[in-house]
């Protein structure tokens, strides 16, 4: 495929309204997690001064050990399947944070990537289910619900928010921004939360008044993705 970007209509109805349906291959599929990983470092101290709040203060640290190490497991990728991708982000991710957060993206990349398994072009369907499904794997793994103060404070929102959009015929750019502002409304409203779960669950009521850094970096790793992917199109309509 010569274009970074692929716009094709999938059918009469699809043409007729003039409706463009985006695809992307590996090439940009490695480019969204990887502008991730930039994101993750630029705001680890951030991260990590959320979390001198409510915790032992290393979670940017951790976080930003993650996703170094996906950026490099991305960069000696020479496949062309999106979902073996995955599955080796997952391993990486796993075996570069020792902390709670290692297995709950692990689980993540594992479950989203399986959606993806031996597809070489990914639809716009194809990565909303990525996201859906990869979520579902963190809830799924570790128990957390709504108002626990947690990373799924920002996470649940923000899917039922893209799963919404995607159900009123939005386009993927547009089902992400509108994912992207709950789950920011969602990281704040933590502030208001004390910690069921976790370390800051200690702290009982002196949690309150503090933004979780999970449900922090959870925004920006969405937010990242969101941003390459508007790039992404935004560079392919002009190829």
């Amino acid at each position: 495929m010569t274009r970074r970007i692929r716009r094709c209509m999938r059918s009469i109805e699809k043409e007729r309204k003039g409706e463009a349906v985006v695809e992307i291959t590996i090439r940009e599929w490695k480019g969204l997690f990887t502008h991730i990983a930039e994101r993750i470092e630029e705001t680890k101290e951030e991260l990590s001064e959320l979390d001198r709040a409510v915790g032992d203060g290393d979670h940017g640290v951790t976080m930003s050990l993650g996703w170094q190490a996906i950026a490099g497991v991305i960069g000696t990728y020479e496949g062309t399947d999106c979902g073996a991708l995955c599955q080796q982000m997952a391993m990486t991710f796993l075996n570069a944070v020792g902390s709670s957060v290692g297995p709950l993206y692990a689980t993540a990349f594992l479950r989203g990537g399986a959606v993806l398994q031996g597809k070489e072009v990914l639809t716009e369907d194809d990565i909303a289910q990525f996201w859906l499904t990869a979520v579902r794997g963190i809830q799924e793994r570790g128990k957390a619900q709504l108002g626990d103060k947690t990373m799924m404070d920002a996470w649940l929102p923000a899917m039922d928010a893209l799963e919404q959009a995607r159900a009123a015929g939005k386009g993927l750019s547009d089902c992400l921004e509108a994912a992207v502002r709950a789950g920011e409304e969602g990281m704040r409203s933590t502030a208001a939360l004390v910690s069921q779960l976790g370390r800051s669950s200690r702290l009982g009521e002196r949690s309150a008044g503090h933004i979780d850094p999970g449900a922090a970096s959870a925004c920006h790793i969405l937010a990242a993705f969101a941003e390459q992917w508007k790039r992404a199109v935004t560079e392919g309509a002009g190829a």
